[in-house]
């Protein structure tokens, strides 16, 4: 979550979390009002924005760390239990939720209204970073990259927090005018995209934004941070050529020697940061739109 829209309370229940330090959360919620727990930064930018300061927001994931494979300590699920509202991303996004005990009465599936629209996927087994070995199964899981999903999530998740809070209906629900009037924005710019057009992504992430928006990304297994091996580099040349793809997406910014090797290709790269994690800097809106922008600037070129 963008510090700049954090209250300095949220902030140091960030931190504190952050830490696994043995908070209480229930003393949290008694002395600081309704908690709102979250399972990755679009959601907890979502309910910045419908609660304001009304409510904390709980994003227990540390900076830096992938909500995507991230595994929750004692502490915080003990926090995430005493939270108000517990919002979940759905389709298979942070499987660690299957495994603990949450109770069920405060979780929203913000995806579950639309499940008939989950894409399936393949199951790929690889090592990514610190995070070990993982493997992408069954369900892209990155659903807030259709920013009209992502619309439908934050009407989701304000319904349910005018259930938890109905004395604040009438705010959450201006809120959530703005905030989808934003998305709004976001989806049409992402339609005016020249379609349709081959790419290619480092990552499997963008299965919602390609369906969406016509494009058609094929997926490499790469960590944008770590050297790109000579035969991944081959079976990148492979896949261009049977995709005929010309935009190459990184998922977080590559080195130098990476963006020239690309350039060598053919093919015009962009750095478009899925967001499942907070930004250094801006937030959702902003990143978002600067990631479209660019992808629109490079399709121009």
């Amino acid at each position: 979550m963008s510090q700049g829209r954090l209250t300095r309370r949220t902030m140091i229940r960030l931190t504190l979390t952050g830490a696994s330090l043995p908070l209480s959360g229930h003393a949290f919620a008694q002395d600081e009002g309704p908690v709102i727990a979250v399972a990755n930064y679009p959601l907890a930018y979502f309910a910045e924005r419908l609660v304001g300061d009304l409510a904390e927001v709980l994003f227990p994931v540390p900076p830096g760390t992938d909500p995507s494979f991230w595994r929750p300590s004692i502490a915080d699920i003990s926090a995430m239990q005493a939270a108000q509202v517990i919002a979940l991303n759905g389709a298979g996004f942070s499987d660690w939720t299957t495994k603990v005990s949450l109770p069920r009465a405060r979780i929203i599936d913000t995806s579950a209204g639309f499940a008939d629209a989950y894409i399936a996927t393949e199951t790929i087994t690889h090592s990514h970073g610190e995070a070990g070995t993982h493997s992408h199964t069954g369900t892209a899981s990155y659903t807030w990259l259709d920013f009209g999903l992502a619309a439908r999530q934050a009407d989701a998740l304000a319904a349910r927090l005018i259930r938890a809070m109905p004395q604040s209906e009438a705010t959450i629900s201006t809120n959530l005018l703005a905030l989808n009037a934003d998305l709004a924005a976001l989806d049409a710019a992402a339609k005016a995209l020249r379609a349709p057009l081959a790419a290619t992504a480092s990552h499997p992430r963008y299965q919602y934004f390609g369906r969406a928006y016509g494009l058609e990304i094929s997926a490499m297994e790469w960590d944008a941070q770590e050297e790109v091996s000579e035969d991944q580099w081959q079976a990148l040349e492979q896949k261009i050529s049977e995709s005929g793809a010309t935009l190459f997406i990184w998922e977080a910014t590559p080195s130098d020697d990476a963006r020239a090797r690309i350039a060598t290709l053919g093919l015009t790269d962009v750095v478009f940061p899925p967001l499942a994690q907070a930004p250094a800097s801006g937030d959702f809106i902003s990143e978002m739109t600067k990631s479209i922008t660019m992808i629109a600037q490079s399709l121009d070129a």
